[in-house]
């Protein structure tokens, strides 16, 4: 019961029981970008984390029924349409953050459960088939975003415990396997989602403590002069989304106030400027996004607002937009 009501408080809403991937048709837009329906996870969840290594996607923790937070790994095989079972982390978490760096594929932070009142500082990297502890992070944080950037790995936003937002960056540096601090986000907040593209880190949307304050702000970071800078916002104010980038977009999907966003936008890193992309078949929340080469995958995640949960794994090819 005092799970439940944690988790309840951070959504702002009653949250409601559910699993699986309510029926949708795939959508089209006028440049010709088709949603893909692909082999659905093995285990429904929400507020996981993913990130890849080559061609396979790995997902990684979060809630699953009956709101038990959870060490689960599965991984999904581009090639073959079909998923594994990777190494349970060493401990459950829920809202950590991931990013694959030199190839190598670390998770920081997140909730230890149950529910989200037990940010932590443990921080992994997958060593072969098994996990191994790095440097813990300076400070517990949870609901923030993992970026991998010039060699060195880059963690936003968040919270640090209390439900107190964080206002400073952690660096990691691999060789030295140590954590640095940097200057925060500006407009602090959590839930919200993270990329790195042409060496700068790139963070939209998110909230500062309940649905009703979702924003579509979004910041960029440039590691060489250490400064944050506004860009053009967000079409779409939400938090609980997730993003990725390639082909020069950021792209930033999902998301939950009081209902959960199918909406996908993407930021033209060169131009600018956002642009619509074709809706998610399942809208979702607390989902993981990944880019691997032209496509954006977008896996698990809550198909209602609070605590819900979804097997889907769909996948949407932005290579038509080349040279767009």
């Amino acid at each position: 019961m005092i799970r439940r009501l944690a988790l309840l408080l951070v959504c702002g809403i009653a949250c409601s029981a559910g699993t699986g991937s309510p029926p949708s048709e795939a959508r089209v837009d006028q440049g010709g970008l088709e949603w893909k329906r692909l082999a659905p996870v093995p285990t429904p969840r929400t507020e996981v984390t993913a990130a890849a290594i080559g061609d396979r996607i790995y997902v990684i923790g979060g809630f699953a029924d009956p709101g038990d937070t959870v060490p689960t790994v599965e991984i999904y095989d581009i090639s073959t349409d079909d998923w594994s079972t990777g190494p349970d982390l060493p401990v459950p978490v829920n809202h950590s953050m991931a990013a694959t760096l030199h190839g190598d594929l670390y998770v920081a932070g997140g909730y230890l459960g149950p529910g989200v009142d037990n940010p932590t500082r443990t921080a992994f990297v997958l060593n072969g088939d098994r996990w191994m502890r790095i440097a813990p992070l300076p400070e517990p944080r949870g609901a923030g975003g993992l970026v991998a950037i010039d060699g060195r790995l880059y963690l936003v936003g968040g919270v640090e415990g209390d439900d107190h937002l964080a206002d400073e960056t952690f660096v990691y540096h691999p060789r030295g396997d140590k954590w640095t601090k940097r200057r925060g986000l500006p407009g602090t907040r959590q839930h919200l989602g993270a990329a790195g593209a042409r060496g700068r880190v790139f963070v939209v949307g998110g909230r500062e403590h309940g649905l009703d304050t979702n924003t579509g702000r979004s910041d960029r970071f440039n590691p060489r002069s250490r400064k944050w800078s506004r860009m053009a916002s967000m079409p779409t104010p939400r938090g609980g989304l997730a993003a990725t980038a390639t082909l020069g977009f950021v792209v930033a999907a999902g998301g939950e106030a009081d209902r959960t966003f199918d909406e996908v936008e993407a930021f033209d890193v060169e131009r600018r400027r956002w642009r619509q992309l074709p809706d998610m078949p399942t809208a979702r929340h607390g989902l993981g996004v990944v880019a691997v080469g032209s496509t954006v995958y977008v896996l698990a995640g809550g198909p209602e607002p609070g605590l819900t949960y979804s097997d889907a794994n769909e996948a949407l090819d932005l290579a038509p937009l080349r040279g767009s």
